[in-house]
């Protein structure tokens, strides 16, 4: 594996990192608990020792899987990235309504994107139980919340990590004007943002701002929350309760095309004997101003696929082929 520093920071974070979305089940159609915790436990012993997490994703499911993974490892030896910001458990509304939707078992959830001070500090509680520790190394916002002042937020962060609470801050989906506030706070070391290779808006500006000032970029939906695996076709069906089926990327026309550009960089992937999954991980983290890329596993085999992703070695001409075509796109 390899290991990147966060931002300005002494944090030292693998080059792919466990996403544990769908380990908690929450808009991926159920999750098996079981094969959920084989898949971080058998991530770690091949390097992958950051998981990134969120008490949203499946209401607390996931942070209890992670805690349950990392049990018997020494805590020094992981790093815990989670997030605040997506209250379910109000019971009332406040802040930015986010979504309606359902949880595991099927019972109706309002949402709400707040991150007002007392609901970060309550959250940062709830979340190192669950987790079984007593830090938390990277605390992210999970999204904007137009409702509460950005200093109001970051000030409730920074007491935490006053505490020992947290040891650094990141935010999520927040633009650059947003980090430049929130930076007037508390030193921010990464913006965690979506970007694929057919999803790259960041570029234009998000990314930008972060290599000028020294923030880390992690990756999310490297894979396109599994498209860019080349196993999806058009007419492919999802389990009940796969919020992708709606999604415009998963729409036939889009897959199609997705699937011209997949065909087209599969020989180079078929040259490193990797799969289309493992080059495009690779790539992601070639990329300029990627720090890491976040990788979702459902079991143990999933797990080392991504995580064997680290071994392919490109070279610049093949980077700038997959980049031509990727801009072509």
């Amino acid at each position: 594996m390899e290991y990147r520093k966060l931002g300005n920071s002494d944090l030292q974070v693998s080059a792919i990192t466990f996403g544990a979305w769908a380990a908690g089940g929450w808009m991926w159609g159920s999750t098996d608990r079981k094969e959920a915790v084989e898949a971080i436990q058998a991530s770690y012993d091949v390097g992958v020792t950051s998981i990134d997490t969120a008490p949203i994703y499946g209401q607390g499911t996931s942070e209890e899987i992670v805690g349950e993974a990392i049990r018997n490892i020494p805590r020094d030896k992981v790093q815990l990235l989670t997030k605040f910001g997506m209250r379910w458990d109000l019971g009332y509304a406040k802040g930015d309504f986010a979504m309606h939707t359902k949880d595991n078992d099927g019972k109706a959830l309002d949402v709400y994107r707040y991150a007002g001070k007392e609901s970060v500090i309550y959250e940062c509680e709830q979340s190192l139980k669950r987790l079984g520790t007593d830090y938390i190394d990277l605390y992210q916002i999970h999204w904007p919340d137009s409702t509460t002042p950005i200093s109001e937020t970051f000030e409730a962060v920074s007491r935490l990590i006053e505490q020992g609470k947290v040891r650094y801050a990141g935010v999520c989906n927040y633009s650059s004007a947003q980090m430049a506030e929130a930076g007037q706070i508390v030193n921010l070391v990464s913006n965690q943002v979506p970007f694929s290779m057919v999803k790259r808006d960041i570029e234009t500006e998000t990314l930008q701002y972060c290599l000028q000032h020294n923030k880390s970029i992690l990756a999310y939906s490297p894979l396109q929350r599994g498209l860019l695996t080349g196993k999806i076709h058009p007419g492919y069906t999802f389990q009940e309760g796969d919020h992708r089926a709606s999604l415009p990327y998963f729409q036939p026309d889009f897959i199609e095309k997705t699937n011209v550009l997949l065909n087209k960089i599969k020989p180079i992937a078929d040259s490193k004997n990797a799969s289309l999954s493992q080059l495009v991980l690779r790539w992601t983290i070639e990329r300029s101003g990627i720090t890491i890329a976040l990788a979702g596993a459902r079991n143990a085999q999933q797990a080392l696929q991504n995580a064997k992703s680290i071994d392919i070695q490109l070279t610049a001409e093949e980077i700038e082929t997959i980049n031509q075509l990727v801009e072509a796109f």
